[in-house]
Formats: C-alpha cells, sequence, structure tokens
C-alpha cells in the first residue's frame, strides 16, 4: 500500500488533503472560540440582569474571585471611609479623559473593605464630596485591574487624591487596614437606610460596566465539531482509495501470476 500511496496522483491528492484539513481544524477552533465568546457573553448577560444581591452571597473578603459572577449585581450595605478614597486614571469615558474615583465602603456584614467605583469625573475636585453615614451601595462586580504604573507625565496627585494607574487590589491590601474584598464594584445607584435616593455628587458620573466576553455556546460548539469530522472524513476517504487501488493492483497481479506458471511449465 505505501508504493501505491507514493504514485505521483495520490501524492498530489495527499497535499490537497493536508491543505483541507489545516483549514478544517482551524475553522474547527475558531467556531469554538466563537462558542467561547457567545455562551459567556450570554452567561453575564444574564448575571448583570438578576435580582441584585447581597455582596457576601457572592464572594466573601479575601476569597478567590468568582469569574462567571462578573457584572453581577450586587448591593453592599457599609459606610464609605473618605480618607482612603482616591483616583484611577487617566480613563475615558464618553470620549472625554477623567479619572475613576474609587472609595472604599466597610461592609457591615464583614467590617471588610470593598473598593467602590463611585463614578468618574474630568475635574478632580468634584470627588470630594462623599456620602456619609449609613449607605446601600447597588452596582455590578468586578475583578480587580493588572498592576499598571500611571502613563508618563501623569500626575502623583490630582485635586488632593493620589492618583493610581489601574485598580490593583494587590497594592490597596498593603495600604488599608483589616479584611479586603478581592473585588471591586461599579457604583450604579446609593441609597440611605430608608430607602431614599442618595443625591448625586455633582460632576461625578457612574461609570458603566465594562463588556465582558468568553464561555460556551453549543450551537457554535456544534459547528466547530462539524469541522473536525469533515476533517476526518477527508482523511478517511483518501486512505480508503488509496487502499482499493492498491487492492485492485494485487488483483490484477494474482490474476497474472497463473499464466507466468502456465508459460513456465509448457
Amino acid at each position: 500500500m505505501l508504493r501505491t500511496a507514493l504514485k505521483p496522483r495520490w501524492l498530489g491528492l495527499f497535499a490537497l488533503l493536508v491543505l483541507l484539513v489545516v483549514t478544517f481544524v482551524q475553522l474547527g477552533f475558531w467556531q469554538l472560540h466563537v462558542a467561547q465568546d457567545k455562551g459567556l457573553a450570554d452567561a453575564l448577560r444574564h448575571a448583570r440582569d438578576a435580582r441584585p444581591t447581597a455582596i457576601d452571597t457572592v464572594v466573601g473578603p479575601h476569597q478567590k474571585f468568582p469569574n462567571p459572577q462578573s457584572n453581577r449585581a450586587v448591593t453592599a450595605v457599609g459606610t464609605y471611609v473618605a480618607a482612603e478614597q482616591f483616583l484611577v486614571g487617566p480613563r475615558r469615558l464618553d470620549g472625554r479623559t477623567g479619572w475613576w474615583v474609587v472609595t472604599p465602603v466597610v461592609v457591615e456584614e464583614t467590617g471588610a473593605r470593598l473598593p467602590v467605583v463611585r463614578g468618574f469625573v474630568t475635574d478632580p475636585a468634584a470627588a470630594a464630596a462623599v456620602p456619609s453615614g449609613r449607605v446601600e451601595v447597588d452596582g455590578t462586580l468586578a475583578p480587580g485591574e493588572s498592576p499598571a504604573a500611571a502613563p508618563a507625565g501623569t500626575a502623583a496627585r490630582a485635586g488632593g487624591l493620589e492618583v493610581l494607574g489601574s485598580l490593583d487590589l494587590s497594592i490597596l491590601v498593603n495600604r488599608w487596614p483589616g479584611d479586603l474584598y478581592n473585588a471591586f464594584v461599579f457604583a450604579q445607584g446609593e441609597r440611605t437606610p430608608t430607602g431614599a435616593g442618595v443625591p448625586a455628587t455633582p460632576g461625578v458620573e457612574h461609570v458603566p460596566p465594562p463588556e465582558v466576553t468568553g464561555g460556551l455556546k453549543w450551537r457554535n460548539a456544534t459547528y466547530a465539531l462539524q469541522w473536525w469530522v469533515f476533517a476526518g472524513f477527508a482523511v478517511f476517504m483518501w486512505f480508503r482509495m488509496v487502499r482499493d487501488d492498491a487492492h485492485r493492483e494485487r488483483e490484477a497481479r494474482d490474476e497474472r501470476e497463473p499464466t507466468r506458471v502456465e508459460e513456465s511449465t509448457a
């Protein structure tokens, strides 16, 4: 069979086979990535649209961040610590450059600090006003950001507040006393214990949660499987055709053998 496979005809088809298999495999991986993207996007959209739940039912202080709960609507009840407020930036919102205003809230249930992105400002001085007393913060959950230094030329302080390049929780755990949540919240609303909304701080705009992708969508995963089946079928067909050709050659050779034997005997 090896000798048959080395025929120019089958070698040419083998080259085409390699091209097809590589193409089908790559298309399969592409569909798999699409399936992952759509699947997690759906899961995160569902989590974001779900009814808000208390922060401690999703993640506790120092616990590993629950990735499937990213963008989950949560509520934290506690008190802001205005003295520990800082800025993260520069950041962009609706084509404007500014800063995130980050203020820790001490959660009543645990006494641990939870960083809250209270909003976006173009004027750092607008971040000075912080709601006092007990407050209920509604927002969406997010994991800490990767370490990043502020861009060159960025001032270390603005409006009297420290400026960090990213919301890196590993920095905060060494600065803030007590326990820390391994997550932060994009505030979407604040209420007093009576349920009345906290007046919006002038100049501070809520930051919409980021769009997150990833996951698995079974329909696209099926498409990926189909492409890989096509690749396997192409290999099978090439092997089958070469085998059949070799079988025909063997039968023709066997038919010629008796004639040669008779001629030799005569």
